[in-house]
């Protein structure tokens, strides 16, 4: 007869090895696909990792979410296919090669080919894929690492091509020359989305400078004739931009002043014009407000600098009105004279800054858009250079450009600068300085602002003037809107929120990149732009080069590697026969993973019918980061309704950060980076996920602590191991394999049917659990379950049953109960922890052969049999509980034993459903807490005495200033009114006529102890517990407690369970009565044969029976 295995010890690790090898050999997970049906799928997206870098504990979270609801919804029946994948485009990977070969991109070209620059990118790229499938394997993650999906495949690439070429078809890809987000240090320009990552904008502290702009007199209004020079104010937190400054830009509407005062750095009087609004806030500090002109006349240096409001305007006023150019290092290429004016915007406000905004219009979309709308136009800061082309004054590596004095060559900010190269004054404060001095820096100054950073090299960006492609994102984003709505979103906060939000005030999507190593954009255009075509296929590719070859004469062939430089050589011909040369941008590396749906599969150029009959298309689920929510979790939507007009996910968890265990982000520079491969090895993969769902919900930041996994081992594995290991042992004495006819579920004792009733209750809110994307409420539920309910009480409760008596069905009802339980339990644990539930599932079938599945992840999730939930059993059985508990707790606190009979306890009657209940259970509470008596009070007068407080917690914020009030008459509640609240649980509060609607949670009621009496409560109920200890119940006590000292004699003398003794105990005056009254009992417990009393035994082990009591003690085994 075969047996259940059994073990020394919980080792989970070892488990982790032992399962992972069955998986492998008996193809496990390619079985759980297989053995679905095709046309009942659940559809699952693997957002593609990099594998240039290494994974870390947070990819681990990541991958245990996806995990569970794949292998749930497998296990519900669901073919889940999941392909995994690798994003192998884009800065990461080329920043990485740059700063391996110790180059930059300026390098590429010249130092080294764009060839073996992006054979070294291929390289790269795919470094730590076994480092990734490592890992991928040791947590139990179940993806198809053989055949991944690899964005730099040709079959990939056409893919992305077909998408461009739908969008392009559609009118939604144009050129344009706009301001975008530039990363200098990345060299490429930025889409709105990837500045939109989180932590991208970050506090600095930077120089400002409110800069005084001298009028040219002829040009002022008559308003403001006859009072001498007249500046204008206008602030700027990037002082870099002032030599690229052409306008000055005022509300028409708003109200400025003209005033009259001193320039505090150079003590030259000045007439100067700011919004009326922030005249008050402009001078304060150093300034002082005067009525009359006599305190400009005595004003000297040290003086607290006057200021008078001489006289104001309308914005409309100001209109036309010149400036001197602050400062004269370049003029405009095109039409000078319509530079350095006043021009009217409806964005300018009066909430920061002086109501003027410094307009430099090569540098800042809103500044380009009001100098173009300008009449007549003014001209942007360009420059032509050596080539005749026209230029910013700062280059693509933002450095300012030569012919700019002191600030030729040097970069506008200093975070640019290779380490420890930095100047000590940046330009900015170059700039602060040599404006001051000029007597045109009116307030200079620190300001901590947000500003955008680039996502992957954390230097600042810059706004700059760029010749790109997009996509009209905005065209549609009233139909992303609509059908975000339609997703479910987890947290619900983050769809609403941060891509909600995102999705109304969308802008269009900037798809170029001035790259390398990425998706060419397929589009060939004339020389002068004339015509232009877009490549959706290499079908279309080959076809127009075969034209390009007859019409111009040239041998080419469509490229192996469709990578540039290669299709960079490609040339096409338009219809009137020009040569067509490629657009040399790369596309956004975020359209790359937003095509994974299609472009996984080559769609439509293969499997056309997974997409088009919605086999895998879109999405049942995603999961990553909450970083993605404007990345990864954006490029699915938009492409997927710009495309198909479709959702590409129905439901999506975005999870949280993974801190440190005090709540800090971890990094290599602070040593706080937990190592995945060290964890998993030294926990097991089971105790780390489990961990990191119960820990926290998914969408929640973690703090992750080590000693969390360890309690996680020992609370709930290390219980569900040792209650598998005690129905092993003693299965295996009885033989017990489920061979015999099951025991109707009616026919069993109370407490088999309330452990059933309970756990049908979990299997149907874990099953909804997880159907609702909810694990952590899941695992909590089954931790409670395993802990409380099945090891704490059922298998204690049920202990004798096992170990004694005859094989009788009591003993059969004992063993199937606790063994559905653990099945179901294997089955209930497996999404979260797969290893530990198939070892379990694998140790309990190989013998009871109930499955005929070889694997628990081949087996379907439990289903609730409702025949056999019975509510008002766990009512009963839950007022046992935790009147067991709260009496445990009194004992506790006495320091009175459990083993120590008491003699009563009283428990106020909350009702007469109550009464009954716990009228069913009482022997069992008398039995569990050890009283003799249980009696249930109608009326607690002059017994049991409670006081209620308020709970501020609950309260504070609904109350309020009333809260002084309420916590008064809460105090002074009568212990009627109180027992009203336990009862109903409900009290309505008056304050002044003004009601408020209190539950129990609003109240903390406690109880206060009487003479011979302990007294604790749980919400509504309470106890009161005898703590009186007569002689009989004393010597009782003591039976107990030699019971248990023989019963640690047995068990370390390595006697079997089922072996007879013999016990000699040293006879003492204050054992005597114990024995007199309860030798029988003793030896029942212990299977003695004899018990016997000697004077003085030289022989055995002493014990301490009581703290006041040591005697030896001498067990043998029966002849």
């Amino acid at each position: 007869m075969s047996k259940y295995r059994e073990f020394k010890q919980l080792n989970l690790p070892e488990i982790d090895h032992e399962i992972l090898q069955f998986w492998e050999e008996d193809q496990v997970f390619q079985k759980s696909i297989d053995s679905k049906p095709a046309d009942n799928t659940f559809v699952f997206y693997e957002g593609p990792p990099s594998a240039n870098g290494l994974p870390g504990i947070h990819h681990v979270m990541s991958r245990t979410v996806k995990d569970i609801f794949c292998r749930f919804q497998t296990m519900k029946g669901k073919r889940v296919e999941r392909k995994g994948g690798w994003d192998t485009h884009g800065l990461p990977i080329e920043l990485s090669v740059e700063k391996e070969l110790g180059i930059t991109k300026e390098d590429i070209g010249i130092k080294i080919s764009v060839d073996d620059y992006n054979a070294k990118c291929r390289e790269v790229v795919m470094r730590y894929k076994d480092v990734w499938d490592n890992i991928t394997k040791k947590m139990g993650y179940w993806v198809d690492l053989n055949q991944p999906y690899i964005t730099f495949k040709n079959e990939y690439i056409e893919s992305v091509w077909w998408l461009l070429g739908r969008l392009y078809e559609k009118g939604l890809l144009y050129k344009g020359y706009t301001i975008q987000p530039y990363s200098p240090a990345a060299g490429t320009g930025l889409s709105s989305h990837e500045l939109n990552q989180p932590g991208c904008y970050r506090d600095v502290t930077d120089t400002t400078v409110v800069a005084q702009f001298k009028t040219i007199p002829s040009s002022l209004p008559a308003i403001l004739n006859g009072f001498g020079e007249v500046y204008i104010l206008a602030w700027t937190t990037t002082p870099w931009t002032l030599p690229s400054n052409t306008a000055l830009t005022v509300g028409p509407k708003i109200e400025y002043s003209l005033v009259k005062t001193f320039n505090q750095y150079t003590f030259e009087p000045i007439n100067v014009i700011l919004a009326s609004a922030l005249v008050t806030k402009t001078f304060s500090g150093k300034f002082v407000a005067v009525e009359d002109d006599a305190a400009f006349s005595t004003f000297k240096e040290g003086d607290k600098v006057p200021y008078k409001t001489v006289a104001t305007m309308s914005g409309s006023d100001l209109l036309g009105i010149r400036y001197e150019q602050l400062l004269p290092l370049a003029l405009p290429y095109q039409n000078p004279e319509n530079a350095f004016r006043v021009i009217g915007g409806s964005f300018v406000t009066t909430e920061d800054g002086t109501g003027i905004v410094h307009t430099a219009p090569t540098f800042g979309a809103d500044d380009a858009r009001v100098a173009k709308e300008a009449v007549p136009e003014v001209p942007p800061m360009l420059v032509l250079d050596s080539k005749e082309n026209p230029v910013p004054l700062v280059d693509l590596q933002g450095k300012f450009i030569q012919g700019l004095g002191d600030l030729s060559g040097k970069y506008v900010k200093n975070e640019y600068y290779a380490d420890d190269q930095a100047p000590d004054k940046s330009v900015d404060v170059e700039i602060a300085i040599r404006l001051k001095e000029e007597n045109k820096a009116f307030k200079v100054e620190k300001y901590v602002h947000n500003y955008p950073h680039c996502w992957r090299t954390d230097k600042p960006v810059l706004y700059y003037p760029m010749d790109s492609w997009f996509i009209k994102a905005s065209a549609v984003k009233e139909r992303m809107t609509e059908l975000n709505k339609t997703i479910n979103w987890k947290p619900a906060s983050t769809g609403e929120g941060r891509f909600g939000k995102w999705l109304e005030n969308l802008q269009d999507w900037n798809l170029s990149r001035s790259r390398y190593w990425g998706i060419p954009l397929p589009i060939w255009r004339t020389a002068d732009a004339s015509e232009e075509i877009c490549i959706n296929s290499i079908e279309k590719l080959s076809e127009e080069i075969a034209k390009a070859n007859t019409k111009l004469g040239f041998d080419q062939q469509v490229p192996k590697d469709l990578h540039r430089p290669y299709i960079d050589h490609v040339v096409l011909v338009s219809s009137k026969g020009e040569p067509m040369k490629r657009e040399l941008d790369l596309i956004d590396v975020w359209f790359d993973s937003g095509s994974m749906p299609y472009a996984q599969w080559h769609y439509p150029f293969e499997n056309k019918e997974k997409i088009e009959n919605r086999t895998a298309f879109p999405a049942d689920f995603i999961a990553e980061g909450v970083d993605q929510t404007r990345g990864w979790f954006y490029t699915l939507h938009a492409i997927s309704t710009m495309v198909f007009d479709n959702v590409a996910f129905k439901n999506v968890v975005s999870n949280g950060l993974v801190l440190d265990k005090n709540g800090v982000k971890m990094s290599k520079r602070l040593g706080n980076v937990v190592d995945p491969f060290l964890t998993i090895d030294t926990h097991g993969a089971d105790a780390t996920r489990w961990y990191m769902i119960g820990n926290a919900q998914p969408w929640d930041n973690l703090k992750f602590d080590v000693e969390g996994i360890e309690e996680v081992k020992r609370k709930f594995f290390g219980t569900l191991y040792n209650t598998y290991s005690f129905f092993a042992l003693y299965a295996n004495i009885d033989g017990f394999t489920f061979n015999e006819k099951e025991i109707a579920i009616e026919e069993r004792p109370e407490i088999d049917q309330w452990v059933i009733s309970l756990l049908n209750s979990l299997i149907k809110e874990v099953d909804q659990d997880f159907s609702d994307y909810e694990p952590t409420a899941a695992v909590r539920k089954i931790q409670i379950f395993v802990d409380d309910h099945l090891s704490n009480w059922y298998v204690r409760l049920c202990r004798r049953r096992f170990w004694r008596g005859e094989y009788s069905d009591d003993k059969i009802a004992a063993y199937q109960t606790l063994f559905e339980c653990l099945m179901t339990l294997s089955k209930l644990i497996a999404p979260v922890a797969p290893f530990f539930s198939d070892w379990l599932f694998r140790n309990l079938n190989q013998v009871a052969a109930i499955s005929t599945v070889s694997s628990v992840h081949l087996d379907d999730f439990p289903v609730a049999d409702a025949s056999k939930i019975n509510k008002d059993l766990e009512q009963r059985m839950e007022y046992a509980q935790r009147i067991s508990s709260l009496v445990l707790s009194l004992r506790k606190k006495d320091n009175i034993r459990v083993r120590q009979p008491l003699q009563k306890i009283l428990i106020p009657a909350l009702s007469e459903d109550f009464v009954n209940k716990v009228g069913m259970v009482a022997d069992l509470i008398k039995a569990e807490v050890n009283v003799k008596e249980i009696e249930l009070l109608a009326d607690t007068t002059g017994i049991i005495s409670k006081k209620a407080k308020a709970n501020f917690k609950t309260l504070g914020k609904r109350l309020g200033g009333s809260m002084k009030a309420a916590s008064q008459i809460i105090g002074n509640l009568s212990q009627a009114e109180i027992a009203g609240i336990e009862r109903t649980g409900q009290f309505d509060l008056n304050i002044d006529g003004q009601h408020f609607e209190l539950t129990t949670e609003d109240f903390e009621i406690v109880s206060e102890d009487i003479p011979g009496w302990q007294v604790a409560n749980d919400r509504e109920i309470t106890v009161a517990l005898d703590i009186t200890i007569t002689d009989g119940l004393l010597a009782e006590g003591m039976a107990r407690e030699l019971v248990n000292r023989i019963q640690n004699i047995r068990k370390n003398s390595d006697f079997e369970v089922t072996d007879r003794i013999v016990v000699s105990l040293e006879d003492h005056p204050a054992l005597r009565p114990t024995i007199a009254s309860f030798a029988s009992y003793i030896s029942s417990e212990v299977l003695a044969d004899d018990l016997i009393l000697i004077d003085q035994l030289k022989e055995g082990e002493s014990v301490d029976l009581t703290e006041e009591l040591a005697l030896m003690i001498a067990v043998k085994k029966s002849n």
